[in-house]
């Protein structure tokens, strides 16, 4: 039998531990990180915001219509660049994202795209290739790529939706086989009733408040597991 007053110097020991690991875990979650955040109109927050590209310096309108906004909530030392432009297509996010990753000492790229290539009669191998280049650009500056999935959107018909998964299927798969980060932005924000519809839209393409909220606070789950 361990005798009573042995078990003080154990109990000391135990405490002790449990308390680094508890400051090392605060003080891990409480990490600033810069993060790059790559995209078009769902990026910027089209409707209710124009990002500080469309409107210098600051951007204007409902900043809560942004999932940057939502990412910083929940991390106030986080520093997030909202660097979407509405109405882009991959090939130009890609060229803007290679000037990007050069002045934005970023330690997370966060990239969706591919929805204007399509709507506009694109091939889905164009937008595999400009995603897949956006990747590679992102790992070569040591900066961890997070891949997002195509958004639905109201009215898109049979063809694009078809697309939309086709790419939507490569991502998973690409980012599964070379250790990307991955959020599926589709299913977070797809109709569970309509299948290729918003489930809340203000205009049919875009999605709302709420819909920002849910992508803002999943892609910040998904880089806190990232860095647990």
């Amino acid at each position: 039998m361990i005798a009573f007053k042995s078990l003080f110097p154990l109990l000391g020991f135990a405490a002790a531990f449990l308390l680094t690991a508890s400051y090392a875990q605060a003080h891990e979650e409480d990490r600033p990180l810069a993060i790059l955040a790559m995209g078009d109109s769902t990026t910027a927050g089209t409707p209710g915001f124009l990002s500080p590209v469309e409107f210098s310096p600051h951007g204007s309108g409902d900043e809560k219509s942004q999932y940057v906004y939502w990412i910083h909530q929940k991390h106030p030392s986080w520093t997030v660049w909202n660097r979407g432009v509405r109405g882009q297509r991959t090939d130009q996010i890609l060229w803007r994202m290679k000037r990007d990753i050069e002045s934005h000492s970023a330690d997370i790229v966060v990239l969706l795209g591919g929805v204007n290539d399509l709507y506009q009669g694109y091939p889905v191998d164009f937008v595999k290739k400009n995603l897949q280049a956006m990747y590679e650009a992102a790992v070569q500056k040591k900066m961890k790529a997070l891949a997002c999935t195509i958004l639905p959107f109201d009215g898109s018909g049979p063809d694009v939706d078809k697309k939309i998964k086709q790419v939507n299927d490569w991502i998973h798969s690409y980012a599964k086989e070379h250790r990307l980060l991955f959020c599926d932005t589709h299913s977070l924000l797809e109709d569970p009733k309509k299948p290729g519809h918003l489930s809340g839209s203000p205009d049919r393409v875009h999605p709302d408040v709420a819909g920002y909220r849910k992508m803002g606070e999943a892609i910040a789950e998904t880089i806190e597991k990232s860095i647990g």
